[in-house]
């Protein structure tokens, strides 16, 4: 994946740095993997606003995605690699030997007309999904189950991957993108590679519009409202308003807020680093 850098022949294409979009194959999206998505602007049932900095938005489609990879042996052709709104990958579509049609969050380097498979022995290789058990160690994965059958739930954003440490009884230990070091059950599954569109973090929108067009309004600083409004409002000229804190009161920047009795913590052998 490549950035493209714009000349600056207008304010909103000076800082404009976008992906070039060169890996995706189809315009089109698959219609029989189409679900509607709804936008709710922030209101509940009774259209009262319930969350700030919502609303507008192009209008998008859900593409059902399986994150499950429950059809093992059972060879699949990437038919395309496909834009997503949903999500900052790109996603594959791929066709089954049964004649089946699914989307997958694609991995970095998947080729169109590569064939990939899921179960066990499988080799791994970029795209296939294994159980931790068979996946060997020092390998970059994603898409990694949290519970056996679950369905991938973390490592799933673009240019994120975790790697397989070591195993230990019936543990596979995993170093996770955000640095922490955690037990996940061997009988889990995970893809092998990194998830595409790896430079998406390098992207700017250049203007407020494009942030616009995702669905996000304008959100204004704590220390720019009243202290009616916000903790760290109110004061004399610019005031800074005291420590970082969230609307609710609970402080920010170095506080813990993960619960000391959270079930999974025996889980966690290194915290993510501060």
């Amino acid at each position: 994946m490549a950035l493209k850098k714009y000349k600056p022949t207008t304010p909103g294409q000076r800082f404009k740095v976008i992906s070039t979009y060169d890996e995706i194959t189809a315009d089109v999206p698959e219609k029989s993997l189409l679900a509607p998505s709804k936008r709710s602007g922030g209101r509940n049932n009774e259209g009262r606003m319930t969350m700030r900095y919502l609303g507008g938005g192009h209008k998008q489609m859900y593409r059902i995605i399986d994150f499950k990879r429950d059809k093992e042996d059972i060879p699949a052709v990437v038919k395309t690699i496909e834009y997503d709104p949903n999500r900052t990958s790109r996603i594959a579509l791929v066709v089954y030997n049964d004649g089946e049609k699914r989307y997958i969050v694609a991995p970095h380097g998947l080729k169109v007309g590569q064939t990939i498979l899921a179960g066990k022995g499988v080799p791994p290789e970029i795209g296939n999904t294994l159980y931790l058990s068979e996946i060997p160690f020092g390998t970059v994965i994603h898409n990694v189950e949290l519970r056996p059958g679950q369905g991938a739930k973390m490592v799933r954003s673009a240019g994120a991957h975790a790697q397989l440490m070591s195993r230990d009884g019936k543990f596979a230990i995993l170093k996770m993108p955000s640095g922490e070091t955690r037990m996940i059950l061997q009988t889990c599954k995970a893809t092998v590679g990194m998830v595409s569109n790896i430079d998406h973090n390098l992207e700017s929108y250049g203007k407020a519009g494009r942030t616009r067009w995702l669905g996000r309004r304008p959100r204004n600083r704590g220390v720019a409202m009243n202290p009616v409004d916000h903790p760290m409002g109110g004061g004399e000229g610019r005031a800074s308003g005291g420590h970082p804190r969230s609307r609710k009161g609970t402080p920010a920047k170095g506080y813990k807020t993960r619960a000391r009795k959270n079930q999974s913590n025996k889980y966690i052998i290194e915290r993510r680093k501060k």
